[in-house]
């Protein structure tokens, strides 16, 4: 069986540890890159044929040829917000390497498991990954840290996770529009 150090980082540059199949439960969970049943759900994964199972790879930026012509048109036409970050995610894998990637990416991981686990009210997970994936590690913390506040001052229970999600969903979306990515980010 094929396994990869970073199972959570695609080869393909995707954000396999902050996607929200990576969180569901039951059998449509995505185990991530090369993860247990990987290749039951993903046979033909041609990146994972070249860069893993060929040339021993951990991400394909690693690779002398990237970026190929796999990549051609990968993210075009795509609504899959994560393929539309996948090649900026290799590039900063190429720039700055992989070890330091996956320290930014376990921070990231940790603040959306936080937010999943203390403020979804059951419609969130899918809005909090785009909001881990897209914004700033600063933002995310700011934003789980003025939600916090928020509840207390308002006198919000700890069990009252629909306007809890509101306060966060409120803080991390001024954040983005701030940013400029509120269309990638915003959802009514």
């Amino acid at each position: 069986m094929v396994q990869k150090q970073y199972p959570t980082i695609g080869v393909c540059g995707l954000d396999c540890g902050l996607c929200p199949r990576y969180y569901t439960e039951g059998t449509s969970r995505c185990p991530s890159c090369c993860g247990a049943d990987f290749f039951n759900k993903h046979p033909g994964c041609p990146f994972i044929t070249c860069g893993v199972k060929k040339r021993n790879l951990e991400v394909c930026s690693l690779c002398d040829e990237f970026p190929c012509s796999k990549f051609d048109g990968w993210n075009a036409n795509d609504s899959f917000i994560s393929h539309k970050i996948s090649i900026s995610n290799l590039n900063l894998i190429k720039q700055h390497g992989i070890d330091i990637y996956f320290e930014q990416q376990t921070k990231r991981i940790k603040l959306l498991e936080a937010m999943i686990e203390n403020f979804n009210d059951g419609r969130q997970k899918s809005f909090y990954c785009l909001a881990a994936a897209l914004l700033s590690i600063v933002d995310l913390e700011t934003s789980l840290n003025k939600a916090e506040e928020k509840m207390k001052t308002e006198g919000i229970y700890s069990d009252d996770v629909k306007a809890k999600a509101k306060i966060l969903k409120g803080f991390l979306n001024d954040c983005a529009n701030r940013e400029g990515i509120e269309s990638k980010l915003r959802k009514k």
